[in-house]
């Protein structure tokens, strides 16, 4: 990514992941980066961003490397906003550039949230994840319940943790397939999204009718897709269940033109972008009630939730709500009624520009000098 242009007089740094504009990895958290590199100039602030390679959030020496240059060569009090899966891993590159530059940090997951980590690297991250938030001027949570997160795990204060929810683009009313059976995954093929555990609760559904898809690229393990193929050859699940790679743009819209529902097994997820992203097309949701997820639901106009969400701790619960929906008419309509209604109340991408914006000047008119 690049300047976004002329602009206003304000400058802010945007340190990003290098694979923020790779369309073979894409994420919530790149979709979220993006998506404010093109929105703050009109809520008045010019980005230069800066893309720095690596494995964050544990890089090689090379990479911290990297990341200690492109600080270094930033101007004196420059207001620096850095994405917390490059940031927050390293806090001994971070906490000298503090002294003298306005950092804030953006973290759109707790480090250590991530699921299936050995517990002394996960303890190791979040040791380092909470030294890196203390050394940061601000913290910008992308969930309401993000942020008391991090307040509470890292004793923070809560002045200094901001929130900037992500957007949603209108999007034209789905028309999906037969209103029931079009099964829609959009996830990153990883152990925190649950596919896993999507797959045995639609094999406790194999005698109804459904298809589903799965949309996401591979990161970090790519063996898992070929494992989770094993496993719905044996659980005789055939090309009902079927991962058909990252889809962006036109193609991504098609899947959801085409889906009855979408489906979200995650184990963690701050918020859940995919989850606003069907209900601006009048897709009702059934998810895994983890962390922001009800936060992203929400609640249409008259106080019904726009989907089914089921406790994370209870296999049987998300076979049960996919069978209520598969075999309940009545419900259906009901909750394709309440994702109407709730789509006419989403934020938009300009309110969360708008948020940040707010951040970096508060931020830029803080005294340069740290306590």
């Amino acid at each position: 990514m690049t300047d976004t242009g002329p602009g206003p007089q304000r400058v802010v740094h945007f340190v990003l992941p290098g694979e923020v504009d790779d369309p073979a990895a894409p994420s919530g958290g790149n979709t979220y980066d993006r998506r404010v590199c093109r929105g703050l100039p009109a809520a008045g602030w010019r980005v230069r961003s800066h893309a720095v390679h690596g494995r964050w959030p544990r890089p090689d020496p090379a990479a911290r490397g990297g990341l200690a240059r492109c600080l270094a060569a930033l101007p004196d009090g420059a207001p620096v906003l850095l994405d917390g899966l490059v940031a927050c891993g390293v806090p001994e590159v971070i906490a000298p550039e503090a002294e003298r530059l306005r950092i804030a940090v953006l973290v759109h997951l707790p480090l250590a949230d991530e699921t299936g980590l050995d517990p002394g690297v996960a303890g190791d991250l979040d040791a380092r994840e909470r030294r890196t938030l203390h050394a940061a001027r601000a913290v910008v949570a992308t969930s309401r319940w993000a942020a008391r997160r991090l307040v509470a795990r890292h004793g923070l204060a809560a002045d200094r943790v901001h929130v900037a929810t992500p957007g949603a683009d209108p999007a034209p009313l789905a028309p999906g397939t037969d209103g029931a059976t079009r099964l829609l995954c959009v996830a990153s093929v990883v152990p925190r999204k649950g596919h896993g555990r999507l797959m045995d609760a639609l094999a406790a559904v194999a005698d109804l009718p459904w298809s589903c898809d799965c949309v996401g690229g591979v990161r970090a393990d790519p063996d898992l897709v070929g494992q989770l193929r094993s496993k719905a050859s044996e659980l005789g699940l055939g090309d009902r269940m079927r991962f058909v790679g990252p889809r962006a743009g036109a193609e991504l819209a098609a899947r959801y033109a085409a889906a009855d529902l979408l489906v979200l097994a995650s184990h963690a997820e701050t918020y859940g972008m995919v989850v606003t992203e069907a209900l601006a097309r009048g897709i009702p949701v059934l998810a895994t009630a983890v962390d922001g997820v009800p936060e992203a639901v929400g609640r249409a106009p008259d106080g019904s939730v726009p989907g089914l969400l089921v406790p994370s701790d209870d296999p049987a619960a998300l076979a049960g709500a996919l069978r209520e929906w598969l075999g309940d008419p009545a419900a259906r309509r009901r909750l394709k009624i309440s994702a109407r209604g709730r789509r006419a109340m989403l934020e938009g991408w300009e309110t969360t520009s708008h948020r940040l914006a707010r951040v970096l000047e508060r931020l830029r008119c803080e005294p340069r000098t740290t306590g």
